[in-house]
């Protein structure tokens, strides 16, 4: 801090009582005398450090954001003519851990990226780093929605409108950093999706908006105008929440088993619906439903409006509740018969349209997770000293990282090329030519966020098994890398839809 005193090691070593206690980590100096009494781990484990230098001790024990959160209290000057060594990252700042972020963020080249995306990414990292993460650390720990202050804000900075990706619906939107509505592509909508899950809080991630970006969708492809008036600029802005209900306890990835059901009233003005939804995203909080339900012409998705007769029940799962994952029982609910999507009994077509984009949304969010669990290994590899040695040292650990690294390389630039055909094909050519290799894509993802885990847990050990401290994202990760495994497809139907789609193209060839 500028104006602050230097030292000698010297003068910090004589500083070494209970009644003056002063440490070096890096080139800093700090006054924790009063700090010793409310030490978690006792004042014992800084007193065996008093006077002397502990920067290998508290980075073997304490995060990075932990010396942050105390620093302004605690520290006193800097040891004279010694610079800092230890890169601390800033808001909006880039890493510069080696595989950290996808190479064209590292300084290597790319013919995907401009000028724009970079712009993007800088605006969008320092509003997550500044307006996002505090509230999400709290929240994630402590099993809360996002609140309703933060959606707001989300919205006033066009968040919410980059998440439904590219399209005429964001004309009249403000986006961040001043982009465009008609310059934004699905590279952008990619950088924001990789940002969410750079956070390292996966249930807030999804409580963030998870929702929106399936739920939305319907409405301004199916909804009506006057419904599309009404219901877009109040859930990009923030003010009201919406998500996608399709998923019941007896229809999963079978969704022609749907038993929700929705009858005409006597008048013919409303429909009344009747029956539950399991595992919605965002439900406990959402004000809009975008709905799928049985009428006598079949499937059919209805937007429904919380209002008597819909009840929302939280589903504790993997994850924090901060997900909003919810049960919802529908008893009686009257829905204008305005509300329809699409047409009676072709709710299939409308729950279809958006699965493509759903599931590469999925693999940006995934592989991104992936590539923070990469670097927090590769920190600890290089931080960790055990046997007189850093674990990076020992050949074992530098081959652990090598196939996670290897891994995670490989899905990035097999998403950056289907995002590059998603800026190149309309909507008809992307769903012919890449329903089968997103469904592949998102296989391959969910393998490859399994191996990280294992290894992870294995380079973190205990820590990793562990949900606060050095491992926190280990764990959290390892508990939560198969929610993609799971949701928009399970692993098993991707593999299969994958050949498929590709059997459709196979020519009259033999061996």
């Amino acid at each position: 801090m500028p104006g602050q005193q230097e030292y000698t090691r010297e003068e910090v070593a004589t500083h070494n009582t209970e009644s003056s206690c002063w440490i070096i980590i890096d080139n800093v100096v700090y006054d924790v005398t009063k700090f010793l009494d409310l030490h978690p781990g006792g004042a014992g484990v800084i007193m065996d450090m008093a006077g002397k230098d502990a920067t290998d001790d508290f980075y073997n024990l304490h995060r990075q954001e932990h010396l942050l959160k105390y620093s302004k209290r605690l520290q006193i000057g800097t040891i004279a003519g010694q610079k800092p060594e230890i890169i601390v990252t800033g808001p909006g700042d880039i890493s510069k851990v080696p595989y950290a972020e996808a190479n064209y963020w590292q300084g290597h080249r790319s013919t995907y990226y401009n000028d724009s995306h970079k712009a993007f990414r800088v605006v969008l990292r320092k509003f997550y780093d500044e307006e996002i993460i505090p509230e999400a650390l709290v929240s994630e720990e402590l099993g809360k929605v996002p609140s309703p202050e933060l959606f707001r804000k989300m919205g006033d900075f066009g968040l919410l409108a980059a998440a439904v990706g590219p399209g005429p619906h964001l004309q009249g939107q403000n986006l961040p950093g001043g982009l465009k509505p008609e310059e934004m592509d699905f590279f952008h909508e990619q950088i924001m999706h990789e940002e969410s899950a750079r956070i390292g809080c996966p249930g807030f991630s999804d409580g963030l908006g998870a929702g929106l970006m399936i739920g939305l969708p319907p409405i301004f492809n199916f909804g009506s105008y006057e419904m599309q008036q009404k219901i877009i600029p109040e859930v990009l802005s923030g003010r009201k929440r919406i998500c996608l209900a399709i998923t019941e306890p007896f229809a999963g990835s079978d969704v022609a088993r749907i038993k929700t059901t929705a009858k005409l009233s006597p008048d013919g003005k409303h429909y009344i619906v009747n029956g539950t939804k399991k595992w919605i995203t965002n439900g406990v909080f959402c004000d809009y439903f975008s709905t799928a339900v049985r009428t006598p012409k079949g499937i059919t998705m209805l937007l429904i409006e919380r209002s008597e007769g819909l009840e929302t029940k939280p589903i504790k799962t993997s994850y924090s509740p901060a997900a909003g994952t919810s049960y919802i029982t529908f008893e009686n609910v009257k829905v204008p018969v305005e509300n329809i999507l699409g047409k009676e009994g072709q709710g299939f077509q409308v729950i279809m349209y958006n699965f493509n984009h759903e599931r590469w949304a999925i693999c940006c969010s995934v592989i991104r997770a992936s590539r923070l669990i990469v670097e927090e290994c590769f920190k600890w590899a290089n931080q960790r000293k055990i046997f007189g040695k850093r674990l990076i040292d020992q050949p074992v650990i530098r081959a652990k990282l090598a196939h996670m690294i290897a891994n995670v390389e490989a899905i990035q630039n097999w998403l950056e090329n289907i995002t590059y055909q998603m800026t190149q094909m309309s909507y008809k050519e992307q769903s012919r030519a890449l329903a089968g290799p997103i469904a592949l894509l998102k296989l391959q993802c969910t393998r490859v966020s399994h191996m990280v885990s294992d290894e992870a847990c294995q380079i973190f050990g205990g820590r990793a098994i562990t949900k606060t401290g050095m491992g926190r994202l280990i764990e959290q990760f390892q508990r939560t890398n198969k929610f993609g495994a799971i949701l928009g497809g399970s692993e098993e139907i991707m593999a299969d839809l994958g050949v498929r789609q590709a059997m459709k193209d196979f020519p009259n060839a033999r061996l």
